[in-house]
């Protein structure tokens, strides 16, 4: 007799990505995204800065973006809609300078920047002695500091608008000192007109503490102390206090809560900020009314009148169809769509 053999049925529990939340839960207010591509083909340093741009705007940015060369910017704007995207940070290159345009979808402003000049994450990392990058320093997104913005000029303004409202709003009241890690300072020059733009990473150090204390506080590691006569000499050991930076009063900060294992609540303790990179001097040279298309509202020559630029956008997709029969070889090695990881 034939027998039937019972299969034992295996049950695969789906793996679900954790979605992130489209709405601060203590705000209130819409998170913005960002998507962070290029307008043609660069080289290779400015991919490299495409890249850094992603990963400071981490949390709530496509990392992993994948672009095709005959991708217009209605395909970003196509799919920007269902994923929640507010922004474009958009590269390109010209003969004389890169460009940075920065964008609000769906309807605009474009601001276009002149990049004048630029430094790699991986170039700043290199000039420091002690770089600094622990592992959640890019789970929460980096506060927004603006100087020298007020000068009460119009096009001045459009850049503060645009700039707060790139990176998600905080409540000072409820924000938890844990997730303010990092911060990005843009510095306007009214002289020169440019903008300095920098990345920083915070920490805290206490007022009053040696260094070596400090390292045995944060690192669970038993000392040395075969040399010493006494655990006080491991405290008091001459040069170690020496190492610490001088604290200065305008520095230092009293904290509400605990922060990690040595800085803790009604103390005293010092703000350091510790340059990550990119850096970037950026000079405003046009706003456009809608997605890089309408109105000048401003533009650096002087020929800001209002009149409308849908022929300059419409040339703009045209060199992009140029540029596209170039590149239709090549193209099956930058990926076939616009995806997201």
């Amino acid at each position: 007799m034939a027998r039937f053999r019972n299969k034992k049925k295996v049950f695969v529990k789906p793996v679900s990505k954790k979605q992130q939340a489209t709405v601060d839960h203590v705000t209130g207010d819409k998170i913005p995204r960002s998507f962070v591509f290029s307008r043609f083909r660069l080289p290779g340093p400015l991919k490299q800065l495409q890249a850094d741009l992603r990963k400071l705007m981490l949390p709530y940015t496509a990392l992993k973006l994948k672009e095709n060369r005959r991708n217009k910017l209605k395909d970003f704007l196509n799919v920007a809609g269902p994923m929640g995207v507010t922004h474009f940070l958009m590269l390109s290159k010209t003969p004389t300078a890169p460009y940075l345009r920065v964008a609000r979808t769906p309807q605009g402003p474009t601001l276009t920047f002149k990049i004048q000049e630029y430094s790699l994450a991986v170039d700043v990392v290199r000039s420091q002695l002690r770089p600094r990058c622990p592992q959640d320093l890019f789970k929460n997104a980096p506060l927004i500091v603006l100087s020298g913005f007020g000068t009460g000029e119009q096009h001045l303004k459009l850049t503060t608008i645009l700039f707060q409202n790139i990176f998600p709003s905080i409540d000072v009241n409820t924000v938890k000192l844990s997730s303010c890690q990092r911060i990005v300072l843009l510095n306007y020059n009214k002289d020169t007109k440019l903008i300095d733009f920098r990345h920083y990473s915070i920490r805290l150090q206490p007022v009053g503490v040696s260094r070596r204390l400090r390292r045995f506080v944060q690192n669970h590691q038993v000392p040395d102390l075969r040399n010493l006569q006494d655990v006080s000499d491991f405290v008091t050991k001459a040069g170690y206090g020496s190492e610490s930076e001088a604290d200065d009063e305008a520095a230092t900060v009293t904290l509400a809560s605990d922060l990690g294992r040595v800085n803790r609540a009604s103390t005293k303790s010092a703000v350091k900020l510790q340059e990550i990179g990119p850096r970037m001097t950026l000079q405003l040279m046009k706003i456009e009314e809608g997605l890089c298309s309408g109105g000048v509202i401003f533009d650096e020559f002087g020929n800001g009148d209002g009149k409308k630029t849908e022929d300059n956008h419409e040339d703009m997709e045209n060199d992009d169809d140029e540029h596209d029969e170039e590149d239709e070889e090549n193209d099956e090695e930058d990926g076939e769509d616009i995806e997201e990881d």
